[in-house]
């Protein structure tokens, strides 16, 4: 079935047109997991476990839906998490996706792993800004990209701390998938078959990792898979010492990604971070952890009322955010939501993505009785 993006309605229609007009061995790399991806399944399906109790009569004809997280207002409670390699989906890559959470006043997570520099997003939109922070063993480079995001004039930095090393992404392995793409006979072919695709990644500008590529050629010139650099080029005697450090040295609201204990939520509190994002890398990383919706409730309890608490991934539904922000979550994020969109249609296929997200949170807000996020609260869920 030929699809379109106007009749993309929903997250999976839109992964089912990215699927459509991506190679194999890229979609996959997007749309794949850690191991048996049972982590990654329930990141979703751990929204079905809970339902909403809706009130009535309740006068909802003006709804407003902003959050303010780590000091950045936000028009609507659900922000564009930081990803990789972006312009290997859509020759636009992170300018598509910048524009777009600008158009519907959200924040934009970009990575370390990005393909387009800081300065230029810096310069792009004026819109609140994360930078997503990997600790490399390469200490320059670290301090580099610190004082590069200082300059780009974001807003926060977030130092991911679930990559220790490489989850094993098996998908990646079955496809040969590498940054960049590694030509093969067998990835030569799907690119054929993907001729639009094949035509913006060899003619447009060449691809890059752009805040790494003046230190390290893997990722950039030198092929690598996404598991084999988090192994071999992040340093793994990264500790909470080195986080208190680095938040001191950003100097800025600082937020930690890949919290699922409420034992390192304490942790983060007491190093001073201003917010944590209850996330387990979108199960790319441990199989079989727990969901970031099955632990935001305690997480919340034990250190909402210091820290900004914001749950990441599994997103699909308006009521998923609902849900997530009624259990203890101060708002939401998400990666593959947009990415799907991403490589479906560019900028476009971002604001239709987010577009459909604000629409459901909206119409969802009524239907629960509610006027803003704040009235959200454990009274209107039910665990099955």
């Amino acid at each position: 079935m030929f699809r379109r993006l106007k009749n993309c309605h929903n997250v999976e229609d839109l992964r089912l047109l990215a699927k459509q007009r991506l190679p194999g061995p890229i979609f996959d790399y997007i749309d794949g997991a850690a191991d048996d991806e049972v982590s990654y399944r329930r990141n979703t399906s751990a929204f079905e476990d809970c339902d909403l109790v809706p009130n009535v009569l309740a006068g909802v004809e003006t709804i407003d839906m902003s959050v303010t997280v780590m000091g950045q207002k936000l028009d609507m409670p659900i922000f564009c998490s930081p990803t990789a390699l972006q312009r290997l989906f859509h020759h636009d890559g992170e300018r598509a996706v910048a524009r777009a959470a600008e158009k519907f006043g959200t924040m934009f997570g970009v990575s370390a792993l990005g393909t387009v520099t800081l300065a230029e997003i810096g310069e792009m939109i004026a819109t609140p800004k994360l930078f997503q922070f990997y600790f490399h063993k390469d200490r320059g480079l670290n301090d580099a990209m610190v004082e590069r995001a200082q300059a780009a004039g974001f807003d926060a930095l977030a130092l991911t701390v679930d990559t220790i090393t490489g989850g094993n992404r098996e998908r990646d392995l079955y496809s040969g998938f590498t940054s960049p793409p590694r030509l093969t006979l067998k990835s030569l072919l799907s690119f054929a078959t993907h001729p639009g695709w094949a035509l913006n990644y060899f003619l447009r500008e060449s691809f890059e990792l752009s805040e790494l590529k003046d230190h390290v050629q893997q990722g950039s010139n030198v092929a690598v898979s996404i598991g084999d650099y988090f192994s071999s080029m992040l340093d793994q005697s990264m500790n909470w010492s080195d986080a208190e450090a680095l938040r001191v040295k950003w100097g800025g609201p600082f937020c930690l990604k890949g919290i699922m204990s409420v034992a390192d939520a304490q942790k983060a509190v007491d190093i001073g971070a201003d917010a944590i994002m209850v996330s387990n890398h979108g199960g790319r990383q441990l199989d079989g952890s727990r969901s970031p919706f099955d632990q935001i409730a305690e997480i919340s309890d034990a250190v909402g009322d210091k820290i900004d608490v914001i749950l990441d991934g599994g997103i699909r539904r308006g009521t998923h955010v609902l849900k997530a922000i009624a259990a203890g979550a101060k708002a939401c994020s998400g990666g593959r939501m947009y990415l799907y969109a991403l490589a479906a249609a560019g900028q476009p296929g971002v604001e239709r993505a987010l577009r459909n997200l604000k629409i459901e949170i909206e119409r969802d807000m009524k239907l629960l009785g509610v006027t803003r996020i704040s009235q959200l609260n454990r009274e209107m869920l039910r665990y099955r």
